[in-house]
């Protein structure tokens, strides 16, 4: 499992970065139209690049406690960024506001993966 979350983290860190160029460069004349749009994609980008991290740190902490509570973490920041920033990406290219509904979901998943390593932090 460890190497799967190290991938997909890293892979979530890449396409943290190429999304953050693509709607820099790329989004720069929609945005110009849409300002408000911008910091919605905007934070997309960022809670993808921290959760990117957070994949990564389950990997290892996967490895190296030895019990399934990394296991759960990670999969519940995949969760996270597929509800949150991918909702929030969908909401900023379309202005399907609805899309917004499902970002908390996504944030919850957050804070679960974030609160199931801190026990594995805490249970050793």
């Amino acid at each position: 499992m460890e190497r799967l979350f190290f991938g997909l983290g890293a892979g979530a860190a890449f396409l943290a970065v190429a999304t953050g160029a693509f709607g820099a460069h790329g989004l720069a004349s929609y945005f110009q139209s849409h300002p408000d749009l911008e910091s919605i994609y905007h934070t997309a980008v960022q809670y993808l690049f921290f959760h990117a991290f957070g994949l990564i740190a389950a990997a290892w902490a996967s490895t190296r406690f030895g019990n399934s509570l990394p296991v759960a973490a990670g999969f519940l920041f995949l969760a996270g960024m597929i509800l949150f920033s991918g909702s929030l990406y969908v909401l900023a290219l379309t202005g399907a506001r609805w899309w917004g509904a499902v970002t908390p979901l996504g944030g919850l998943a957050f804070l679960a993966g974030w609160a199931l390593l801190i026990w594995t932090a805490v249970k050793g």
